[in-house]
Parts: structure tokens; sequence; C-alpha cells
């Protein structure tokens, strides 16, 4: 039996919230205060990233062009174009290509709902920071010409020796006001990935938003990536920050790989409400469309959405 939780205790901040499927305990967390100003309710539209077809993209035996076309096949609403398969990258590609493929995209149905790119805020040294700033800055452009609403971005791969987590922040907040600010100038949001790097829990994630402060910067919702308490946890933490997701096909409980559980992301997403895109991603060996195919066909049966 599900417990029945009112959703104004739910973002009170102030309720620890039981949240029951298939007859066992998924959670309790107290839930941080949304920085998200959303309407009520649950909106969901399925989206393919296309880090799923990292190995075929990079090899060129596929191309984004083809990654729409299939994303068309399986009625998809929606593609996260990473950066890392665009020619030139990291550098931003031609105009030419980017309406071209923006076209493709509008003819069969698909909006291209956000793009990414791969920095590192988490260094000393400022040359190499400036550089991945401006690097974030000409990918909001790129997002803008393609009609993607998001770009993520990491925090950095580490906490470099000698310095600790606070230290770091002092440089990495403006680093990234910058490039939310450039965002907002752009009308394109930063979203930032959790990534179990940097930031490998949830309270540093929001640590990291809630001290950059606008309403411009949100949470790539990475399931995968928390690997240091109760995923599912985690992430109904995170929910009330998200922007978008990259729901993968297996969780981590610290070293231990398991299964996602597409009832308990549903009942997260039931409770807290979302309204957007729901990116799926798939990993590791493996045909990726079966791999693909599989999680969205999970998706498709627990989670309704279009």
């Amino acid at each position: 039996m599900k417990n029945i939780v009112n959703r104004r205790q739910f973002f009170s901040g102030t309720l620890c919230t039981t949240i029951v499927t298939t007859g066992a305990i998924l959670s309790k967390s107290i839930l941080a205060e949304t920085k998200i100003d959303r309407n009520k309710g649950t909106t969901i539209k399925y989206s393919l990233n296309a880090y799923s077809f990292n190995e075929p993209l990079r090899s060129g035996e596929m191309t984004l062009f083809d990654v729409i076309d299939y994303c068309a096949s399986l009625d998809l609403s929606g593609l996260d174009a990473t950066g890392y398969y665009f020619p030139g990258y990291p550098n931003a590609p031609e105009d030419k290509y980017l309406y071209s493929l923006k076209r493709k995209a509008f003819l069969n149905g698909i909006t291209i709902n956000g793009t990414g790119v791969k920095n590192d805020f988490a260094v000393p040294e400022y040359d190499l920071r400036k550089k991945d700033i401006q690097m974030v800055k000409n990918w909001i452009e790129v997002a803008e010409k393609l009609g993607a609403s998001v770009i993520r971005i990491f925090s950095g791969s580490k906490i470099p020796e000698g310095y600790t987590f606070d230290q770091v922040l002092e440089w990495m907040i403006p680093d990234i006001k910058t490039c939310v600010e450039h965002g907002k100038n752009h009308g394109v949001i930063v979203g930032l990935q959790n990534h179990n790097d940097f930031a490998k829990t949830a309270a540093e994630t929001i640590k990291i938003v809630e001290s950059v402060n606008s309403e411009w910067l949100g949470v790539i919702l990475d399931t995968g990536s928390l690997r240091q308490l109760d995923p599912y946890e985690e992430i109904s933490q995170l929910l009330p920050y998200a922007v978008s997701w990259q729901l993968k096909e297996n969780v981590w409980y610290g070293k231990k790989e398991m299964p996602v559980d597409i009832n308990k992301i549903k009942e997260i997403i039931d409770l807290g409400g979302y309204r957007g895109f729901l990116p799926l991603e798939t990993l590791g060996s493996g045909d990726p469309k079966v791999k693909i195919e599989n999680l969205l066909a999970q998706m498709r049966e627990h989670i309704r959405g279009t």
C-alpha cells in the first residue's frame, strides 16, 4: 500500500517523505525548497540523449542526422544533442550545419531540447577555466540557434590536491555565474549535471546551484551518477531543481550496480511534480538500440508521456 503524502507538506521542507512502492519503503528525506518555478502536476516528454550512441557517433558510423531519424522511428519528442558529436567540437559548428540539423529535427517532429559540453571549473589555473567559460558561452549561442532551451555543464572533474570543496567553490561559483548570465542573455538555461565528479552528492550539487542563486541555473538529474548514498533518496532531493534528466538503465549503491526501478522513479516524479523532457541515456557494452528500446519500453509502461 502506498503512503498518501500531501503535496503542500512535500514541498515544505519539513516533512520526511516516505515513498512506498511494491510494498517496500523507498526513501525518507527532507526535501529542499524548490527553485524551479513551474505549474503543479506531471507532463513528461520522452527524449534521447545522443551519448547513448557515443561509439558509433565518434567513429563516424552514425551522425546526429541519423540519430534524429532513429528518434522519429521511436516516436520520441526530443533529442539532447550532446556537443561532442558536432563537427569541430569543442569549437562551435557553422550555422549552416546547425540550421540544417534544426530543420531535419523539426520536419520529423523532434525538438532539440538540449545540448552539452565538457568543462572543468575545478582546476586552480584560471587560464584553463577562462577557456572553458568561453567554450560554454559559445555553446550557449549554439543552443540558442538550435532552439534548445538547456545546455548541460559539469562542475569539475575532482577536488584538486591541496584544496577543499569550499575553497574550490570560491572560484567555481563566479565562473558558473558568468556562464549563467550569458545563458540568461540568450534565453538558454544552464543545467549543472551531478556526475559523481567534483559534486558527488545531491547536497553538494544543490549547494552549488543555491550559491549561484539564479533562475537560469538548474540541475540535469543524472540518475546513474549518485553513488555515495541511497540513489532514490538523492533523486528525490534533486528533483525540485531539475530542468532536465539523464535517466539511465542502472543506479548505484556504492560500488554495487543495479537496474533502475522505473516504478520508484515514477513515484518520485508523481510526488514532486515535473513538467518537461525526460531524456534517457544508456551506457556500456551491447547494442545501443536494444538497450535504448528496452529502457524506453519500461518508461512507457510506467510513466505516462509523449
